[in-house]
């Protein structure tokens, strides 16, 4: 039977669910660690890239934008480097209209940056101790901008000789490490950085192996096409109205129940203190499910005659809003059920590795390498699912855990023999006990 300890992300994500403009890039990483880090840094990439894209979450109605902020953990010799593929998938665009702000800035030349860009920006640091070693003094640590940055609030900064507003920062971050160098960054469970900051974390040791390509099949020819795509679908998007993606209410309906159920679950393994990580999980996963939504469409966006414009120009029009989709395409932007599926898979993968580092940061573990394990997932799962439920609701549910097919049959099949689900008839079942 197929591990149900496998917490790699990748794995789980048929390539042809992917959307077409990353599937080669995809195809470049050699081990299930190498293509976990590949995927989550290309969705932060590509999403630094999508402007005027947005959609609304919660009671107010706010408005949450394509920026991921993502910390990938792992040891020497993990393949961390091929976290960079990401920073070739944005050249383009940074050539055409600067994007990219080095972490190694100071705090006045940090804001600046992000102003003169209105607002938007990627830092991309393969060592996440460019960042903390800069931030020990006093005048250049901007972890309050990070904070604020990941929830689009206002950043604002008054001094004698120097002030800078943001209205709207619309901030992308990626970096890579040691565990360390993520717990300077996050030093306690308190700081606001750890639920907005999503964590991989990868124990994978890497065998040496030769990677000689030919240059007309290797990465240049694979990263040239998919950063002329991104490109393309930034142009478009820039030449655009502010557009609203939107979940469909089925699938709202699927992420707020599992999220309602999940919440008692992971509160009574971790503590009240990772509720936080939980409710933010939902605006990841939609970022997440916004991102491969826009990457889908990037084929039908080709930009025909106007090339991007500077960033002092690339302001948004706020008056109006539009739910039809950019470019040439006609139809409502609506997150296809492929899409959902991959962004909660995604999402629920990435809430053990946030646990992983939050036992950690608690000193509940000392080793040098966080250790992902399951949070039960066998009474989570059953505590997903309704009083009663069918064979495909069964199946659908543990495909957006990232759980085999042959594992959860396997577990049902035990539910029925110690009395913790019933058979009511064939491909229908009733929940007995609370838990398994």
């Amino acid at each position: 039977m197929e591990s149900d300890q496998d917490l790699h992300i990748a794995k789980h994500v048929e390539p042809e669910n992917l959307p077409a403009m990353i599937q080669p890039i995809m195809s470049l990483a050699q081990s299930d660690g190498e293509r976990d880090m590949l995927l989550l840094s290309l969705l932060t990439a590509a999403g630094s890239c999508m402007p005027n894209l947005y959609f609304r979450y919660g009671l107010t109605g706010k408005r949450y934008y394509a920026n991921l902020q993502c910390f990938i953990v792992g040891s020497a010799a993990c393949g961390k480097g091929i976290a960079n593929l990401a920073l070739e998938l944005v050249s383009k665009v940074h050539e055409a209209a600067p994007l990219v702000i080095a972490g190694d800035s100071s705090y006045p030349g940090f804001y600046k940056q992000l102003e003169r860009q209105n607002g938007r920006g990627y830092i991309h640091e393969s060592e996440g101790s460019v960042i903390t070693d800069v931030w020990r003094s006093s005048v250049a640590n901007y972890n309050t901008a990070l904070r604020k940055a990941a929830e689009h609030e206002p950043i604002t900064r008054n001094r004698a000789r120097d002030n800078s507003s943001i209205a709207c920062p619309q901030l992308s971050v990626l970096l890579t490490g040691t565990f360390s160098q993520y717990k300077a960054l996050v030093p306690s469970i308190e700081n606001g950085y750890f639920s907005r900051l999503l964590t991989l974390i990868v124990n994978d040791q890497q065998a040496f192996s030769s990677r000689y390509v030919e240059p007309a099949s290797g990465s240049n020819g694979v990263m040239g096409a998919a950063a002329q795509q991104l490109y393309d679908l930034c142009q478009a998007l820039y030449k655009s109205h502010p557009i609203e993606f939107s979940l469909t209410p089925d699938q709202r309906a699927r992420l707020g129940h599992h999220l309602e159920t999940a919440y008692p679950a992971l509160m009574q393994l971790l503590g009240v203190n990772f509720h936080s990580v939980v409710l933010r999980m939902a605006v990841h996963i939609e970022r997440i499910a916004m991102i491969l939504t826009a990457m889908r469409h990037s084929a039908l966006t080709r930009g025909e005659g106007d090339e991007l414009k500077s960033p002092h120009t690339m302001r948004e029009n706020e008056h109006t809003d539009s739910r039809m989709t950019f470019g040439k395409i006609n139809d409502a932007f609506v997150c296809s059920d492929v899409d959902y599926q991959t962004a909660g898979m995604i999402g629920n993968k990435l809430i053990l590795h946030m646990a992983a580092a939050y036992r950690m940061i608690k000193g509940a573990e000392q080793v040098s390498v966080p250790k992902v394990q399951p949070l039960d997932q066998r009474a989570m799962l059953l505590s997903l699912l309704p009083a009663e439920f069918e064979t495909k609701t069964l199946l659908d549910e543990a495909k957006s855990q990232g759980i085999s097919r042959r594992t959860v049959i396997y577990w049902n099949d035990e539910w029925q023999q110690t009395g913790v689900v019933q058979k009511i008839r064939h491909g229908v079942y009733r929940k007995i006990l609370a838990s398994a």
